[in-house]
């Protein structure tokens, strides 16, 4: 499974949505994820992927992880894995 779709079905879980109804173009907000569904989707991305997202919760404008659509997402969490050192 690509990166893409395993984000879309963490975003579309986290939402309580169908992975179809998660567009590129979605942001968290449209998808009526709220900051606690954004803390868990993170936490699920990491595990996931086996990376550490710099974010910072309480300040989301000031990280270098953007997270305002589905699609500045993925390509952060593809940037991550290609600069993550294999185990």
């Amino acid at each position: 499974m690509s990166v893409k779709d395993r984000v879309i079905e963490i975003v579309a879980e986290q939402a309580v949505l169908e992975p179809s109804d998660v567009t590129m173009e979605s942001t968290l907000e449209d998808l009526g994820i709220d900051s606690l569904g954004l803390v868990e989707s993170i936490f699920a991305i990491e595990e996931e992927f086996d990376i550490s997202i710099p974010f910072n919760a309480n300040e989301p404008e000031s990280s270098e992880f953007d997270i305002s659509s589905v699609t500045t997402i993925i390509a952060g969490i593809e940037k991550l894995i290609e600069n993550t050192p294999a185990a």
